[in-house]
């Protein structure tokens, strides 16, 4: 029986367990395998990581906490759980655009994060040709030189055919476990696929540990050197631990609307910030031990995962199988993510319009699927537009980089920060309390977090990424 209120009948997840690996897997995805580790790798390793996860307690924690607690007083989509939750506070339901612009974030973000779907799919399938050619006991790619793998990452997103249809496969499988309800499709996808991810982020991880550079990875990532920590090593933890947690999509505000009340939402939210942490981590001492075996550089962005990687499975025993382990991962995670980027703006259909999951959910999909495919052909035949081009935020961008800068450094972040400013000083003190399961001192400490070191931090975040000279 799902976790609900009394009322009409409303999907909702079966169990608490079946909650938390429904969240973690919206948190976890291509922010903590792909972002994290780039990010470490500029930011000097051990520096930032510490930094990193000082941040998570301090403001990520604080704010995922804030956003369930609204979704699950709701027991809607996100802009009426905003209402809700203002009405009962005796505040102005305008409140309820904060949300509104968290779905069309979340809309915004599924666009084009099914693109780079699209490219795990690209790298599974040539793995899966390539252990069929190479082998399971030499690296990857015998016979092709360094130039030829690492192009594999430039060849394949200047190829506008490819990427738009595997844009729209990996679309339609987001669709059909979200088409097919909470209990019945979401939380199905969280329950299989997670544990399957972290038993191959374990295994790799553990491969590291004996196959890899593994002490040369422990020193680079933990070792703390404080004339490292700079203001913008500093402001670029703060914000992957803001992007780590999927805030300002109002995600959790829609997850935590099927969460019933005997579940503690101040207990699961540190056990969810917890996970993604772990992950972020593991991802870490997963990845740099291999690129690092291989004799590579940690610092090389989004090509870290594209390219490098690639590169260091050719130099070691069983690439093709690692490689091909390592990418099927990568895509579990980002299954889970899609998923929830696209049930928040399939609920907010659903509520809004009253049509049937399965009609909102196809309808959402149609759009995402327009955008998604001038996002793929903006890496190739349409690389020339610059649709923001004429604003210097945003000169140069293509489509699908536009709407990542977009939504990362003005959309997530004013969403997040709106709804620290209304859980910690609009909603009634007696309806959050009674919602977020803290008690004591903690429940001082956090609201001290959200009332003040929040805002300041988002405000940060907002300000720098509008204005990059600041810290320059």
């Amino acid at each position: 029986m799902a976790l609900t209120q009394s009322g009409p009948a409303r999907d909702g997840w079966s169990s608490r367990t079946a909650f938390i690996l429904a969240a973690i897997g919206s948190a976890v995805g291509l922010g903590n395998l792909v972002r994290f580790p780039a990010e470490a790798g500029a930011n000097g390793g051990g520096a930032f990581v510490v930094f990193y996860i000082l941040c998570i307690v301090l403001i990520g924690l604080p704010v995922l906490l804030s956003e369930t607690l609204i979704g699950r007083h709701g027991q809607a989509a996100a802009p009426e759980s905003y209402r809700k939750v203002a009405q009962n506070s005796g505040r102005s339901t305008a409140w309820e655009h904060v949300a509104s612009l968290g779905v069309f974030s979340a809309f915004v973000v599924l666009s084009f994060y099914c693109v780079l779907g699209g490219w795990v799919l690209y790298y599974i399938g040539t793995f899966v040709a390539d252990l069929f050619t190479t082998g399971v006991v030499g690296g990857a790619f015998e016979g092709s030189t360094v130039e030829e793998v690492e192009g594999l990452f430039p060849a394949m997103i200047s190829d506008g055919v490819t990427t738009s249809i595997l844009n729209l496969v990996f679309l339609a499988i987001t669709l059909f476990f979200v088409a097919r309800g909470v209990s019945g499709g979401i939380e199905k996808v969280a329950v299989y696929l997670m544990p399957a991810f972290f038993v191959l982020l374990v295994g790799i991880t553990i491969y590291g540990m004996f196959g890899g550079a593994m002490a040369q990875t422990l020193d680079y990532l933990f070792t703390f050197e404080p004339q490292k920590l700079t203001g913008p090593v500093m402001l670029a933890a703060v914000g992957q631990a803001f992007f780590s947690l999927s805030l300002g999509v109002a995600g959790m505000v829609t997850y935590g609307a099927y969460v019933g009340r005997n579940v503690n939402l101040g207990v699961t939210s540190g056990i969810i910030a917890t996970a993604d942490t772990t992950v972020a981590l593991l991802a870490g001492l997963c990845i740099f031990p291999i690129v690092f075996a291989a004799g590579l550089s940690a610092d090389a962005g989004l090509g870290l995962m594209f390219q490098t990687l690639p590169h260091a499975f050719q130099e070691i025993p069983g690439g093709s199988l690692l490689g091909l382990a390592f990418f099927v991962m990568v895509g579990f995670a980002a299954l889970t993510s899609s998923v929830a980027l696209l049930e928040v703006p399939t609920a907010w259909v659903i509520d809004r319009f009253r049509f049937t999951r399965t009609v909102a959910s196809i309808m959402v999909t149609f759009f995402a699927a327009i955008v998604g495919v001038l996002c793929a052909l903006s890496t190739g035949m349409l690389s020339d537009w610059h649709p923001l081009g004429f604003l210097p935020m945003f000169e140069g961008m293509g489509l699908l980089d536009t709407l990542d800068t977009f939504t990362g450094k003005i959309t997530m972040p004013v969403g997040a920060l709106l709804t620290s400013i209304f859980v910690g000083w609009i909603a009634n003190k007696r309806l959050v309390d009674a919602e977020n399961g803290l008690g004591g001192a903690l429940h001082v400490f956090w609201r001290f977090l959200v009332c003040w070191l929040c805002p300041i931090a988002l405000a940060a975040i907002l300000l720098v990424g509008i204005f990059p000279s600041i810290v320059a």
